[in-house]
């Protein structure tokens, strides 16, 4: 029975073996996590051009930026061994990425964060680096099947902060021009939701990026950039509700430009005034 239970084991030990001399353990995290975002972006590119061409692909900078901060911050760990456990998450993690459903990606990255930060954080770098791709996965999966589930009251929200800016009613997810000549209705990709899990992950991925210990002040700091998103694109909805012309000349392909670059510019602000302390000392 001994001789039977070594010759069993031997090939995974030498599986394990090969593997710890191959590469470091955070190389094995950081290599997975690469396959996993790029597959998960991939599909949303097919998305994108199945819908509405080149145009129609949605990936934004804070996006690529999340991917790229939390990958290069797990590199930064210290060079332990890969363990069997390890081996067995990433088994797991292939099974998910390699099925044809891309936001199964998103679910594999979700596991193997919460595995890193449970279960083999090792040190800071780690530790931040899976925080930051946990984030990730907000945005990119949790938050919009979350708004499948709310999406007639976050709508409604939205028309009731426009119709009490413009002093109109509102009926449902609509709300009447100000002239009142008719009514504009909220469409999902006009709501403030998509944009406050973007800022969720700007302010995660600066802040564990500029190695910053989270305090009170960051209750505030986050949301200011989460309120911002919504003062701004509620703004814009008012605007638009001032007339069909207004209408018109706002909910456009530059208008989505302008209202895009302000918001990423305050999300970034506020993120950035939460690691200020981190990020000056440097200077």
């Amino acid at each position: 029975m001994t001789a039977t239970s070594i010759e069993l084991t031997g090939p995974s030990r030498g599986l394990l073996a090969v593997l710890r001399h191959s590469m470091p353990r955070d190389e094995f995290f950081a290599g997975l996590y690469i396959l996993g975002c790029a597959n998960g972006l991939l599909g949303r590119v097919f998305l994108g051009l199945n819908s509405g061409g080149i145009l129609g692909v949605d990936i934004s900078v804070i996006v690529l930026l999340a991917c790229f901060a939390g990958i290069s911050t797990i590199l930064q760990e210290d060079r332990d061994a890969i363990r069997s456990t390890d081996l067995v998450v990433g088994g797991l993690f292939l099974i998910l990425v390699t099925l044809p459903i891309f936001s199964l990606s998103w679910v594999a990255i979700t596991g193997l964060s919460l595995y890193i930060l449970f279960f083999a954080n090792g040190g800071s770098a780690r530790r931040r680096g899976a925080l930051i791709l946990l984030a990730l996965t907000v945005p990119m999966l949790w938050s919009s099947l979350l708004f499948r589930f709310f999406t007639a009251p976050i709508l409604k929200i939205d028309a009731s902060l426009a119709a009490w800016i413009l002093g109109t009613e509102r009926v449902g997810s609509t709300f009447r021009f100000a002239d009142g000549s008719g009514y504009v209705i909220v469409l999902p990709p006009c709501s403030s939701f998509a944009n406050m899990s973007l800022a969720f992950l700007c302010f995660v991925t600066i802040t564990q990026w500029a190695k910053h210990q989270w305090g009170p002040m960051d209750i505030l700091w986050s949301l200011l950039a989460c309120i911002s998103v919504i003062a701004v694109n509620v703004t814009r909805i008012a605007l638009m509700g001032l007339s069909p012309w207004h209408h018109d000349l706002i909910h456009n392909e530059w208008g989505d430009m302008v209202v895009n670059f302000i918001i990423l510019g305050l999300t970034v602000g506020f993120s950035l005034l939460g690691a200020r302390r981190e990020l000056f000392s440097r200077a």
